[in-house]
């Protein structure tokens, strides 16, 4: 719900909104049966129920001739959300590292791999249905992009290191249809209500959460809002 309350905020400001969830273990979202086809897990299974429930909602709440509604009808619930796993490079198998005996699975992932770790660009085109992504080893991989605006944590973070990592996967300022950046230099002052970070996290995230804003507050501080004819450049001398 807060991924289509935002999306349908920003649909007319030509963002499109990406939602990131981290898992446990990559068989919750994906398994295999004996002939190597692929279907949901535990997951993928409730994904889908709860976004045709939400999008179902919404059109009965809506009148006729919405262009926001007539986007998800064009979008399935199945071709929404996709999975970025670690995949190798020789057999195209995903591989969990939750297994301790390093088994692989066949994967028809593939292609859903290419398009989130390396078509970066096609992901932000609102022609490609991909919003919601299910990342398990994205962390080590380094992968990142500017429209994730919510973050769902569905595993446990030890660390704060690691909680660092997972939250700045939606730090970076988004951009729009046209590939512009929503900073403050198109949005002025507006930037911070177009770039809000949503994220959905146990309660191990609370301390972390209050020590994170603190720090942030404490670091823009006394960082200067413009520059004005009182600053006068000065000589270095050594």
């Amino acid at each position: 719900l807060s991924h289509i309350e935002r999306e349908r905020h920003l649909f007319y400001k030509g963002i499109k909104v990406l939602s990131l969830f981290f898992i446990d273990e990559v068989a919750k979202y994906k398994q295999y049966d004996a002939a190597g086809q692929a279907f949901n897990g535990l997951y993928a299974g409730m994904f889908v129920e709860e976004y045709k429930q939400v999008i179902g909602n919404l059109q009965l709440a809506t009148g006729d001739g919405d262009e926001y509604l007539k986007y998800l009808d064009g979008i399935t619930a199945e071709e929404t959300h996709a999975g970025y796993f670690s995949i190798d490079k020789r057999s195209h198998r995903i591989i969990d590292s939750k297994l301790g005996n390093k088994q692989e699975r066949t994967s028809d992932d593939a292609d859903a791999y290419d398009l989130i770790m390396k078509n970066k660009e096609r992901l932000l085109d609102r022609r490609e249905p991909v919003r919601f992504i299910f990342s398990h080893s994205a962390l080590r991989e380094g992968w990142d992009n500017p429209n994730v605006f919510q973050i769902c944590t569905l595993k446990q973070s030890g660390s704060d290191v690691r909680k660092r990592q997972e939250v700045g996967r939606g730090l970076r300022l988004s951009v729009n249809q046209n590939g512009e950046r929503m900073d403050t230099n198109l949005l002025g002052e507006d930037v911070h209500n177009i770039n809000v970070l949503t994220v959905v996290a146990n309660e191990s995230y609370d301390s972390f959460a209050k020590g994170l804003q603190t720090e942030l507050a404490e670091a823009v501080a006394d960082r200067p809002r413009m520059v004005t004819i009182d600053l006068r450049p000065c000589s270095k001398h050594l």
